[in-house]
């Protein structure tokens, strides 16, 4: 059967986009022709205010519709801390914990292998914001890949270059709440075992 060039043409955006399959590129697509206009019309406005209304915070690089985010420009946010994320997302993440510092938003990770290397990415811009801050801690938390740890470990050398006193932790890693110690794998046991408290 051939599908109407429309229909084609939006199966292809979904299915362009990370995570979305053909099947269920389709399954959006015939779900969206089944929604009230009013909807569609929404739906394809929200898309387009993306690129036209969203930009990035001239400070922390977080998603913002002004100059400066929202967590940027609240004067009550913990000044002594910054936690450095990949994206947006993990921003997101780290927020939903009741973190109440500052963030600095990378943009990615180092990868030789994709063509990522320190100037494609906000590290120049996070060394000299932590030069002219006074923060008491950095927070590197970046995933715990291989580019992960080996960005956190660039900058980690990056900000010691300039202030070699400078508090900078990584996050935790280890067993997750819930979890049974029979199923965890040895790298994530080593680092429990590693990260242990007193108790």
């Amino acid at each position: 059967m051939t599908l109407p060039a429309v229909i084609a043409k939006t199966i292809d955006y979904f299915e362009s986009l990370p995570g979305i399959g053909p099947r269920t590129a389709a399954r959006l697509t015939f779900y969206l022709l089944r929604t009230p206009r009013s909807f569609r019309s929404d739906f394809s406005a929200a898309i387009a205010a993306l690129g036209e209304k969203i930009t990035f915070c001239n400070q922390c690089f977080n998603v913002s519709e002004e100059d400066q985010c929202s967590i940027c420009r609240d004067s009550r946010r913990d000044q002594d801390s910054l936690c450095v994320v990949e994206e947006p997302l993990d921003l997101m993440a780290v927020e939903n914990s009741g973190y109440k510092g500052l963030y600095h938003v990378l943009g990615g990770v180092l990868s030789p292998l994709n063509n990522v290397g320190p100037d494609d990415l906000r590290i120049k811009e996070l060394v000299d914001r932590v030069s002219a801050g006074n923060f008491k801690e950095i927070i590197l938390a970046t995933n715990p890949s291989i580019e992960g740890e080996a960005t956190a470990m660039f900058i980690r050398e990056k900000i010691k270059e300039q202030n070699s006193k400078l508090k900078i932790t990584r996050l935790g890693r280890g067993l997750p709440v819930g979890a049974d110690v029979e199923f965890a794998d040895g790298e994530t046991l080593s680092k429990s075992l590693e990260g242990r408290q007193e108790y």
